[in-house]
């Protein structure tokens, strides 16, 4: 184990091994702004079409993107979210609005609108009554032993 390395089961560390990569999630962005084929991904994050490649292909295995076919000979293919890749939106929404906040000035590049027109908000609420939560009024509580799905 490297100096610095938590030898604790964590859910965080292992969604990490999925989508903890820069290229990944900035493929992940492309995609659910309506990229899904491999080059305007690769135009619009900037990552190398080798980087690009490998981050993709472990989205596929993950389970968190499916590869289809949209042209025959030469075949091709998009990059479609599964259920576990559209679970990710509201993260990705999340990042968004703290990158806006705490690291760029100005107003923000992208904003997403429900469809009333007003912008989104990514909100914890409380699973059992709905209201929602501060982080200061909740607490974690440890469940058992967390491994990532072979």
């Amino acid at each position: 184990m490297s100096v610095g390395a938590v030898s604790r089961d964590c859910s965080i560390a292992n969604a990490l091994g999925v989508i903890g990569e820069r290229w990944t999630l900035l493929a992940l962005r492309e995609i659910f702004l309506g990229n899904r084929r491999f080059d305007p991904i690769a135009h619009h994050t900037g990552a190398s079409r080798d980087i690009l490649a490998t981050r993709l292909r472990t989205l596929v295995d993950a389970g968190v993107l499916e590869r289809r076919p949209y042209q025959d000979r030469p075949t091709r293919y998009e990059y479609v979210p599964t259920e576990a890749g559209r679970a990710l939106r509201p993260i990705l929404h999340a990042l968004m609005n703290w990158g806006d906040r705490y690291v760029t000035t100005g107003p923000p590049p992208t904003e997403w609108e429900h469809s009333c027109g007003a912008a989104l908000r990514v909100q914890p609420v409380c699973g059992h009554c709905g209201q929602p939560v501060s982080f200061d009024d909740v607490r974690p509580r440890r469940l058992g032993t967390v491994r990532p799905k072979a």
